[in-house]
């Protein structure tokens, strides 16, 4: 079996915010400012954060990513929804038909979303060149070994291939957290 090594991305909660979002929770024109940027070429962390409010409770400090995208998106892990109370699917992002919604408060304003709240499958972002190389197609699965001694195998990692792609596997905090993974870390991903 042919593989190859990939370095791993651990992402905590966060939320992308639509522009008209962003004026709604920060104030009328506003602008979201970099903190540091993403392992993907143009996406970075805001100095801004919002507070998530759902049926059961709510969490503080979760880190706006930017930047505006045209519908706001929040990505939680499975841990994240049993203190909010929510239910969302697993699914990629930006499939967020048929997700349920959240109120989100920033420090001039309150919104509630209708959709939006997902656990972000776990993916593996490359560019059409390393997509060539590694004869991979956007949309197929590949698996990624994890070592170690809490190893084992991450299946179904969706590939998603762009030209404003760099080549990183993300995975949340709880998939991080059960195998000791580190962001950066190097993975061996297997062909199908």
């Amino acid at each position: 079996m042919e593989t190859f090594k990939v370095p791993v991305g651990i992402s905590n909660r966060h939320i992308h915010l639509s522009h008209d979002h962003i004026e709604a929770l920060f104030g009328e024109g506003y602008s979201l400012t970099k903190m540091k940027d993403l392992s993907q070429p143009g996406q970075f962390a805001s100095e801004e954060t919002v507070t998530l409010i759902g049926p059961k409770g709510a969490i503080a400090g979760v880190r706006v990513l930017g930047p505006a995208r045209k519908a706001s998106q929040v990505e939680l892990t499975a841990t994240d929804t049993f203190k909010l109370g929510v239910k969302p699917p697993v699914r990629d992002s930006g499939k967020i038909e048929e997700t349920p919604g959240i109120d989100v408060e920033g420090p001039k304003g309150r919104i509630h979303m209708n959709k939006g709240v997902i656990i972000a499958a776990r993916h593996l972002h490359m560019s059409p060149q390393d997509a060539e190389k590694y004869k991979l197609d956007d949309g197929q699965y590949i698996r990624a070994i994890v070592p170690g001694p809490r190893g084992g195998i991450l299946d179904q990692v969706l590939v998603r291939v762009s030209p404003d792609y760099a080549l990183d596997l993300h995975v949340d905090t709880d998939e991080g957290n059960a195998f000791s993974l580190v962001n950066g870390q190097l993975l061996e991903v297997c062909l199908p």
